[in-house]
């Protein structure tokens, strides 16, 4: 799951840590230290670590939350000042940068995680977490897709059946019936619709499609990772691992046009309109009326199914899959999260049998009961659709079609990452300005190339 990376000083701290020593971090002897950043999930893994300790009855979890930022800025000060915790919660787009600081201990050297399988979580997730040396440096907890969100009260007042998003298709020609449909959804301040004679795209009530931002910091997750996915367009020459980057591609910036191209016609948030580079989610914008529908995660179902109304009234959500594209399927970016052993933690071992235990069908049967999320373990994903169904009338199987439909591909897991960012944030936000053109993407594209040459 993609929130918004942050860089800047946070980011650039990291390049303290190879002058960084000192005698470890973590817990005190018998409290393992864990970090998380997902409010949600914390009392589902707070319920595991009660089950861990009746277990192992000298050992002790101190669950600690913080918010996105907070998380990242607080770990890297960890880092340089040694009060890193013994475990925290991983992401892709992180870990490379973090193993090559030799702030992330191999889990194959410690005895409780040495043996992890990667057949026992959906297929591709396990290997994500394994450096260009081989090393496994995080254990499998949960794993994403995209979907559409959608208000059903917006599609009942189109006269729009919902059935039909399940057929939506969409190229970078005309939009197809995707954009057809998100024409259909937009209103201007006078009632009139997008596709309706005298529509104002300067004075929109209710866009079609929302937007969360240029995504120059996920690679689009939640943005256009769906449309240039279903493109047939790869991020990088190989994943993981890739060292020379696409963006000068026709697939990749025919496909970005018209998805700006969107809010030039009043279909989808100007960049100014969601408060630019810190964008308002989709679930705000369908919440306050902005957007009758977006993409967005699959952490983000428990977000959805609480929403109200201005009135307090719950609104009536539903989820469609992501349109077909040009290569005659869907498609989704396929994220997860894992959890990673620091090297200043001062009891390892125990730190690793509490990361097993996360990774195991215990705590992971506990998680896909919670409904938060989808755990690794596909048996424990059986168990959150269900809960969806059950608890809060949610079909989420357009989230998990996509795994069952191999229609999914990877975060790009490369080195370099927090750089990557710095360069590509700026330059997206500038495209969905419309102060530059997507051609300008190409100059992009060298400079990321120009990164790894570097390197060599």
């Amino acid at each position: 799951m993609f929130r918004h990376l942050r860089t800047g000083a946070a980011a650039l701290t990291l390049g303290l840590l190879t002058a960084c020593g000192g005698a470890g971090a973590g817990g005190t002897a018998g409290v393992i230290e864990y970090w998380l950043w997902d409010s949600g999930q914390q009392p589902g893994y707070q319920k595991c670590a009660d089950a861990f300790q009746r277990q192992n009855p000298g050992l002790r979890i101190n669950i600690s939350q913080y918010g996105w930022d907070t998380y990242w800025t607080k770990l890297t000060a960890g880092f340089i000042a040694d009060t890193a915790p013994d475990v925290f919660t991983d992401h892709l787009a992180k870990f490379a940068q973090y193993v090559d600081l030799e702030v992330l201990r191999p889990l194959d050297g410690l005895a409780p995680t040495s043996d992890i399988d990667d057949n026992d979580y959906q297929q591709g997730l396990a290997q994500l977490w394994k450096g260009q040396d081989g090393k496994r440096y995080g254990s499998p907890k949960d794993w994403d897709t995209v979907a559409v969100f959608y208000d059903r009260a917006a599609l009942r007042d189109a006269g729009t059946d919902p059935a039909e998003l399940g057929n939506l298709t969409w190229n970078p020609r005309d939009g197809g019936t995707f954009e057809r449909l998100v024409a259909h959804l937009t209103i201007d301040a006078n009632g009139v619709r997008g596709d309706e004679p005298g529509f104002d795209k300067d004075h929109v009530r209710i866009h079609g499609l929302a937007s969360e931002g240029a995504g120059g910091g996920g690679w689009g997750q939640t943005q256009w990772s769906a449309f240039t996915g279903s493109a047939g367009w790869k991020v990088t020459d190989k994943n993981p691992w890739g060292t020379r980057f696409n963006l000068d591609q026709p697939a990749f910036q025919d496909t970005l046009t018209w998805y700006f191209g969107l809010a030039r016609k009043g279909y989808m948030p100007t960049y100014a309109e969601i408060g630019g580079s810190n964008a308002i989610g989709t679930d705000k914008q369908i919440q306050s009326g902005i957007a009758a529908m977006g993409i967005s995660g699959s952490w983000m179902i428990s977000t959805f199914s609480k929403l109200t109304d201005a009135a307090g009234k719950k609104l009536d959500i539903g989820i469609a899959p992501t349109p077909i594209g040009p290569s005659g399927a869907r498609a989704s970016m396929f994220n997860g999260l894992a959890d990673s052993v620091t090297t200043l933690s001062k009891q390892p071992e125990n730190a690793a049998k509490w990361v097993k235990f996360m990774s195991g069908a215990e705590c992971q049967k506990i998680i896909g009961e919670s409904g938060v999320v989808f755990p690794a373990r596909p048996e424990a994903t059986e168990l959150a659709i269900a809960f969806n169904k059950k608890e809060r009338g949610l079909d989420v199987t357009p989230f998990t079609d996509q795994v069952t439909d191999k229609t999914t591909f990877l975060f790009p897991v490369t080195t370099n990452a927090a750089d990557i960012t710095a360069l590509m944030a700026p330059r997206l936000d500038a495209v969905y300005i419309g102060s530059e053109p997507v051609s300008s993407l190409t100059r992009l594209n060298d400079q990321l190339n120009d990164l790894f040459k570097v390197a060599q």
